[in-house]
């Protein structure tokens, strides 16, 4: 028998998209966002909170062998049973319904969360480990899924069909191209703060130059780095750091492998928007 997989239920998921509707609120304008409310009385000194450190720890290991990867799991599904099952089943029944009274279901639960598939997994390990009826090839599947999130193999990247067809383009038609896309974000941009607007035209004038776009990443993430830790010091909300410590684990440098796309521009001009915020 294999118990079905429920974002419902997933104290990681419920987490992740607390701390995302967070940011959303605040990206908003609102001045009092439930979400904050919800997570500081759901996940502060509480069971779910504990268990949420669970799945804290996926994020917190790479590269691993085999071998101890295996022992991560074990040791995360052992801990789980540590905890107050009831408790924590009643707190989750309990915060869910409080979303609900808040927000949207369906938009709340669209959002998409890094790390989904290893969240699931996890989840129906620890679900499926109290069942007395769990077919053996469940579990397999699960830590199989599990195992490849903690080895992390490298995934190819699909090519940007956009990108290599610009880089086919003789200089005229790329200037051209340039001055237009150039127009069009002053026109369309005008509002934005001077390091994004910073940001996008370094962007267009090295549109077709990865390397140097990466360079530029790299760059201006040490800096990210060290104003948004700044930052947190000096904040007197325990929800607000919680969100900052998440939001800190991804600003970090491409490494030398890892290929520029346009989701690292995007990560950029959040991060600013995020100081400018704060």
């Amino acid at each position: 028998m294999q118990i079905k997989h429920s974002k419902y239920k997933n104290t990681g998921l419920l987490f992740e998209l607390l701390v995302r509707r967070i940011t959303a609120d605040t990206l908003e304008g609102k001045e009092d966002s439930a979400a904050v409310t919800i997570l500081r009385k759901y996940f502060l000194n509480s069971e779910l909170g504990k268990e949420y450190k669970l799945y804290e720890q996926l994020n917190k290991y790479k590269s691993l062998s085999e071998g101890r990867a295996e022992i991560v799991i074990n040791s995360l599904v052992e801990a789980s049973t540590k905890l107050n099952r009831t408790e924590i089943r009643k707190q989750r029944y309990n915060l869910v319904k409080e979303i609900k009274e808040n927000y949207s279901v369906d938009k709340f639960f669209k959002v998409k969360v890094n790390n989904y598939k290893a969240y699931a997994a996890l989840n129906n390990l620890i679900e499926n480990h109290s069942s007395d009826e769990v077919a053996p090839e469940v579990v397999i599947n699960n830590k199989m899924t599990l195992l490849e999130h903690l080895s992390k193999t490298p995934i190819e990247e699909k090519k940007d069909e956009l990108m290599e067809e610009f880089n086919g383009y003789d200089k005229d038609l790329k200037m051209l191209t340039y001055r237009v896309l150039l127009e069009k974000f002053n026109d369309k941009y005008d509002d934005l703060k001077p390091t994004q607007k910073e940001v996008l035209k370094e962007f267009i004038n090295s549109v077709d130059s990865p390397e140097k776009l990466k360079e530029l990443y790299n760059n201006r993430i040490p800096g990210i780095r060290s104003t948004l830790s700044m930052k947190m010091k000096s904040l007197e909300d325990e929800v607000v750091k919680i969100k900052l410590e998440e939001v800190l684990k991804y600003v970090n440098p491409l490494e030398k492998n890892d290929k520029f796309n346009n989701d690292d521009i995007v990560n950029l001009l959040q991060y600013y928007e995020l100081i400018n915020e704060l």
